[in-house]
C-alpha cells in the first residue's frame, strides 16, 4: 500500500486513503509464513508485500475533501456504499476483487491476470499479466502483482484530467486455504536451486546459427530447417543476444560475452565466414557497468550501436570507428531510466523505440514502453499509452523488427515460464504515436531443432540466422576447461 500511494499521488491530484472494515481475517499463519520466506528466501531483507500498521498510512493520507475517483483494493461489493455516483476504479485478479483473489490465484500455481474496472464506463479499461522472474515466495509473487496493479492504475490516471482528490480503499483477505503448501513447497524449490547454483552456472546461454535461402523462421512459423550450430563458448563464459551483421565487406555477429565468475557482461564480436565462426570472440565494447543486447543500425552512413544500459540508468548510443571493435560513445538517448533491450524500428516516417521499463519493483520483463521520434538521435518522445503493453508473453524485445509482406512484425520474449522461456511472433497491427496494438501469431519454445532449456533472441543478416538459449553448465567442467586452455 505503501508503494501504491507513492507511485499515485503527484503534483495535480492529492491522494486520501481510507481503511474499509471488511469483516474479513488473513489465512492463519500467513505473517509467520512471509517471515519465513523473509529470512531463507530473502536473507532478512524486506519486500512489498510486508504488513504495515494502515493506521499511519491513514494518518498522513487521511480524507480532506471529497474525492472525485476511488480506488478500491478491497472489494467491487463496496461501490455502493461507498462511491456515492463517483468514479471507482476496481483491480480485479481473475476477474475477482480484493487481495484474497491474488492469494488465491498465486496458491493455485500462477500470477493471475490484472484487469482495471471502471464504474464510469462500466468496463475493463486497462489489463496486464505480470511476469514472476523475480518473485521469490508467495510474498513475492504478491508484491510483483501488486507493483504491476499500480503500473495499470497510474497509466489510467494519467489519461484523465481530474485534479481532485483520489482514494484509496484497502482491507485485509478473506478467508483461503492454508497458503502452507505452496510456500513450503517454494523454500524447498530455492533450496535446490541454490544447490544447483554450487555445483553449476546458471543460465549458461549459447548462440546457435546456420544459413538459410528462404525466409527461415519467420516463414516457416518454427525452428525446423537446416540444423542449427552452436557457436563454441569457454565455458566458464557465455555468449548471448546476438546481433549479426555485414559491413565492409566482412561479417561479424556481436554478442553479450559474460564471464561467469565476474558477473558483468561486455559486448563482444564474432566474426563469420560460409563456414560458420572463423576466429575467437574479441572484446568491442566494455563499461564500467553490465553491457548486454548490442542492437546495430544504419545510419547516414555509419554504423551504431545501443547496448542494453540499465545499470546506468539510460539509453546511450555509440558510433563505430573502427569495425568491429572500436565504438565511441555518441550520445544519450534516454536518461534515468531502466529501459531494457532497446530496439528501433523506422516506419510512416517515424523512428520508434521498444523497450522493457521496469520501475524498480515487480517482474523486469513484462512492462512494454515505447518512444519516437523525427530523427535517430532524438528528442525522443514518451508513447502516449506508456506502458503500451503490460504482458509477461509479448513485451520484452527478442531482436529486430523485420517487414513481412508489408506489414511489421518484431519478435519478443515470452517470459510465461520464466526470463527467456521462449519467443512470441507479433504482428504490428496498429503503431502511431498515440496507439500500439500488436497480435500474438505463434509462440515457439525449445523443441527437438533446438534442444535446450530457453530461447530468447532472432536475429538475420543476409543468409546467417542466429538464435540463442541455456543449457546447463557444471562448474567443474567450465573451470577444467579454463585451466586447460
Amino acid at each position: 500500500m505503501e508503494r501504491a500511494v507513492g507511485a499515485l499521488a503527484d503534483d495535480t491530484a492529492k491522494l486520501q486513503v481510507a481503511a474499509v472494515d471488511c469483516a474479513t481475517h488473513k489465512p492463519r499463519g500467513l505473517e509467520f509464513l512471509f517471515e519465513l520466506e523473509r529470512l531463507v528466501l530473502r536473507r532478512g531483507l524486506g519486500s512489498g508485500a510486508d504488513a504495515m500498521p494502515i493506521d499511519d498510512i491513514v494518518g498522513r493520507h487521511g480524507a480532506k475533501a471529497r474525492a472525485d475517483i476511488i480506488i478500491d483494493f478491497a472489494s467491487n461489493e463496496l461501490h455502493n456504499a461507498i462511491s456515492e455516483g463517483r468514479r471507482v476504479l476496481t483491480p480485479l485478479y481473475n476477474g475477482a476483487a480484493g487481495e484474497d483473489a491474488i492469494l488465491a490465484a498465486v496458491v493455485a500455481g500462477d500470477l493471475p491476470e490484472i484487469e482495471i474496472l471502471d464504474s464510469q464506463s462500466g468496463g475493463i479499461v486497462a489489463a496486464g499479466h505480470p511476469s514472476a522472474e523475480d518473485a521469490a515466495g508467495l510474498s513475492g509473487a504478491l508484491d510483483a502483482v501488486m507493483a504491476r496493479t499500480v503500473t495499470l492504475l497510474a497509466r489510467v490516471l494519467a489519461n484523465d484530467t481530474c485534479s481532485h482528490a483520489g482514494a484509496t480503499a484497502t482491507c485485509v483477505p478473506r478467508g483461503q486455504g492454508s497458503p502452507a503448501p505452496y510456500v513450503l513447497s517454494g523454500l524447498a524449490s530455492a533450496v535446490a536451486r541454490r544447490i544447483y547454483k554450487l555445483c553449476c552456472y546458471g543460465p549458461h546461454w549459447r548462440v546457435g546459427w546456420r544459413h538459410v535461402d528462404d525466409g527461415g523462421v519467420w516463414d516457416r512459423d518454427d525452428l525446423s530447417g537446416p540444423a542449427w550450430n552452436v557457436v563454441p563458448d569457454p565455458q566458464i563464459r557465455f555468449y548471448a543476444d546476438p546481433f549479426p551483421i555485414t559491413w565492409e565487406g566482412r561479417a561479424f555477429v556481436f554478442v553479450e560475452e559474460l564471464d561467469h565468475r565476474v558477473g558483468k557482461g561486455i559486448i563482444s564480436a564474432i566474426e563469420f565466414g560460409e563456414n560458420g565462426p572463423a576466429g575467437p570472440a574479441r572484446p568491442a565494447l566494455e563499461e564500467n557497468w553490465h553491457l548486454s543486447y548490442p542492437f546495430l543500425i544504419e545510419h547516414g552512413g555509419s554504423l551504431w550501436m545501443i547496448p542494453e544500459s540499465i545499470g546506468n540508468r539510460e539509453v546511450a548510443i555509440y558510433k563505430c570507428v573502427g569495425f568491429p571493435d572500436r565504438w565511441e560513445r555518441f550520445a544519450t538517448l534516454l536518461s534515468d531510466i531502466r529501459l531494457s533491450d532497446a530496439t528501433i524500428t523506422r516506419h510512416n516516417g517515424l523512428y520508434y523505440l521498444f523497450g522493457t521499463l521496469w520501475d524498480g519493483a515487480g517482474g523486469y520483463s513484462d512492462t512494454l514502453a515505447i518512444y519516437y521520434s523525427t530523427d535517430l538521435f532524438g528528442p525522443w518522445q514518451p508513447h502516449a499509452a506508456n506502458p503500451v503493453l503490460v504482458d509477461r508473453s509479448s513485451a520484452r524485445p527478442a531482436g529486430n523488427l523485420v517487414m513481412r509482406n508489408g506489414r511489421l512484425w518484431r519478435p519478443a520474449q515470452d517470459c510465461s515460464a520464466g526470463y527467456g522461456s521462449g519467443l512470441a511472433l507479433a504482428e504490428i497491427v496498429d503503431l502511431t504515436p498515440s496507439s500500439f496494438r500488436q497480435v500474438v501469431r505463434k509462440t515457439l519454445k525449445p523443441d527437438r531443432f533446438w534442444p535446450g532449456r530457453k530461447l530468447h533472441t532472432l536475429n538475420r543478416a543476409g543468409r546467417l540466422e542466429v538464435i540463442d538459449g541455456s543449457r546447463i553448465q557444471p562448474k567443474l567442467t567450465a573451470l577444467a576447461s579454463a585451466w586447460t586452455h
